[in-house]
């Protein structure tokens, strides 16, 4: 069992919470995830680590209150305690000194986000972070991705904070100024297949961390699979993440559809 040391709620839905993993805070790369579950005959859920503390041996991860199995892991409070903690599961993150690299988030999709910025950041590449969310208040880790960038660009959708306009706005304005050599994103997969068509039609290589579609986390329910390059993969042993521009994420967005109607009830 792992024990959560704080917590800090981001909005109505979404928690941040620190857990005591020392272990896997030794271990984890950036791009890693988690399985948790909470209570015995509890749901598995698979969560990227949003950072980890090797000195109080703790992991920090951002949960998104969705279907009945979130909402309980964010109605946890400090002092208690999450029943199985397993990880780091996935593939990490290809960090290497690239040049210009523009990472864009959306939603929670900021979170796994964050660690891959402060990897790319210490391999000495310029990072320009883009944040996307629909309002200011949704918009999460601000403060951090400044401590760990180079520049951050905030996009809203309704203009309350930042500059009004999606992601991909904020985006193409970088590309518009100064020559980019990577682009990654994490988000919503509608936002992620936007954020891949833009950066293609420049010529940009781009990863997409595809987390938000794993369900079990070990490629045995085969829920996360998708098409790649023509190729069947699955998400939560082959990834996360995967070149953007081989992705079939016409497909994605159907299998994510599936689940719709599950979540709510």
């Amino acid at each position: 069992m792992n024990k959560i040391v704080s917590k800090e709620h981001f909005s109505a839905n979404v928690v941040k919470l620190e857990v005591e993993a020392p272990l896997i805070a030794r271990s984890r790369k950036a791009g890693h995830f988690v399985i948790v579950k909470v209570g015995e005959k509890g749901e598995r859920i698979p969560l990227t680590i949003a950072g980890a503390d090797t000195q109080k041996g703790t992991i920090t991860l951002v949960i998104q209150a969705v279907g009945g199995s979130s909402k309980k892991i964010c109605d946890l409070n400090v002092g208690d305690y999450i029943t199985d903690l397993v990880g780091p599961l996935g593939q990490a993150t290809h960090i290497e000194k690239v040049g210009t690299v523009v990472c864009a988030g959306g939603g929670v999709g900021v979170a796994p986000l964050l660690p891959i910025v402060e990897a790319f950041h210490k391999a000495g590449n310029r990072v320009i972070v883009v944040l996307a969310a629909r309002t200011k208040d949704l918009v999460i880790l601000e403060e951090q991705m400044k401590a760990n960038s180079d520049e951050v660009i905030v996009m809203t959708d309704d203009g309350s904070y930042g500059t009004k306009g999606l992601v991909t706005n904020g985006v193409e304005s970088v590309i518009n100024r100064e020559k980019v050599d990577l682009c990654v994103t994490i988000g919503p997969a509608i936002m992620m297949k936007f954020v891949s068509a833009l950066t293609k039609k420049y010529e940009i290589p781009t990863v997409a961390s595809l987390n938000t579609i794993m369900v079990d986390g070990t490629g045995m329910c085969g829920a996360c699979r998708i098409t790649v390059g023509g190729k069947t993969k699955f998400v939560c042993v082959d990834g996360p993440e995967f070149d953007a521009h081989q992705v079939d994420f016409d497909e994605m967005l159907m299998r994510l559809g599936a689940y719709k109607d599950i979540e709510k009830k």
